[in-house]
């Protein structure tokens, strides 16, 4: 996108950038969330279940979304900020990329990962979709009951109602920018200055929260 968003600036039109950055600073406004600071949300709850800081231990398996993608990168350094200070945290997998698909991409690599080891305690999946493909590998030798499934996005019809459920662990939210975006525009517009960048929160979603936020949703 970054060309024809310069394109866009050196013809003087505003221009508001959601969810993914482009390789220029030009433009009026970044909406979108922070996946590292997700990633770091994500890898400290990890830790917690895996046993508490300085004494986390056990096997882990991490999901990939696309190795070429950006959030990924971002997802793994952030988890690993935390984890990598565990020694005693072991990771089963080389990097291995689900392609932010459940179905034959997390499914097949969870399914690999589950024959090839006797132990595993928890998987990451960098998006929820991924977690609950690793989730059903697991289900179909059963072996889910003694696996965490950590994921994120948190959409309420999708991550949210996976942890509802019992199917998922936890889930970060990574707020979609679209609303948020558009309040941005609204107020520029009008003639109000508006912050080069706005990052959206993230919020931790378990068993605990689950039923109140899909009930706020309506769901």
């Amino acid at each position: 996108m970054t060309g024809v968003v310069q394109q866009a600036i050196d013809a003087k039109i505003p221009v508001f950038v959601l969810d993914r950055n482009v390789e220029t600073k030009d433009y009026t406004q970044f909406v979108g969330g922070d996946n590292k600071l997700i990633g770091r949300a994500a890898g400290e709850y990890a830790v917690e279940l895996l046993g508490g800081k300085g004494k986390a231990s056990r096997n882990v398996v991490e999901i990939w979304g696309g190795m070429g993608t950006q959030p990924a990168h971002d997802r793994h350094e952030g988890f690993h900020e935390f984890t990598d200070k565990e020694p005693d945290i072991k990771y089963l997998l080389d990097q291995q990329s689900g392609d932010w698909k459940q179905d034959q991409a997390a499914y097949n690599i969870m399914a690999t990962a589950l024959r090839n080891n006797e132990k595993i305690d928890l998987v990451y999946g960098h998006n929820d979709p991924m977690a609950y493909g690793a989730y059903l590998a697991a289900k179909d030798v059963g072996r889910e009951k003694d696996i965490k499934f950590i994921g994120i996005d948190g959409l309420p019809n999708e991550g949210v109602q996976l942890v509802a459920n019992g199917e998922l662990t936890a889930t970060f939210t990574h707020v979609t920018p679209g609303a948020e975006g558009l309040r941005q525009a609204i107020k520029f517009l009008n003639g109000e200055k508006v912050e080069k960048t706005i990052t959206l929160p993230t919020q931790k979603i378990t068993k605990e929260n689950a039923a109140q936020i899909l009930k706020e949703h309506g769901l």
